[in-house]
């Protein structure tokens, strides 16, 4: 059975930085698109962006040119960096491994971002 385990979250300054990691096992981890979610208090949950088994990424705008999405492979490990953190990028932070059909869900870790 598959699993993607979210770790590195935590409480930072506006401006400040933080890598997220996602660990996945019992998966061919290359084989898998990983995707980053986020859920906001009160709000519904939202893209942050996705890294292909190509290594092509892409981004929602609320992230581009301040979060990079990357892929360790031989590691089966997925981060997502996170740069010039503002406080409405404060929410729980999901990975999902992706392949056809199959998804698997981490239980997210939570990045607070404030002052």
């Amino acid at each position: 059975q598959g699993q993607v385990v979210e770790s590195g979250g935590g409480s930072v300054r506006p401006g400040g930085s933080l890598r997220l990691s996602c660990v996945a096992s019992g998966i061919s981890f290359g084989d898998y698109a990983i995707e980053w979610y986020r859920r906001a208090p009160g709000k519904q949950r939202e893209w942050v962006g996705t890294i292909a088994t190509t290594d092509f990424t892409n981004y929602a705008e609320s992230g581009e040119g301040r979060f990079t999405i990357s892929r360790d492979n031989p590691k089966n490990t997925a981060y997502l960096q996170m740069n010039n953190l503002k406080p409405e990028d404060t929410a729980t932070y999901f990975c999902s491994a992706a392949s056809g059909l199959t998804i698997y869900w981490g239980q997210g870790t939570q990045v607070t971002v404030a002052s």
